[in-house]
């Protein structure tokens, strides 16, 4: 995709990116960790819910 910026402008900002402070590793997206994670906390939310029902009943 072409940029819609100048190419001083588009210079500027690949400058900007490439700053020690952009350049962040990241691990890779785990889409199975995240579905995990949702399962544990809606289970567990669940329970929690289940267990003050009994104790106020």
């Amino acid at each position: 995709m072409t940029s819609r910026l100048n190419p001083d402008d588009q210079k500027h900002v690949e400058e900007y990116l490439q700053l020690s402070q952009h350049r962040v590793e990241r691990r890779p997206f785990r889409p199975w960790m995240l579905l995990v994670m949702v399962l544990a906390v809606t289970i567990s939310l669940g329970l929690l819910s289940r267990l003050i029902s009994y104790l106020t009943l």
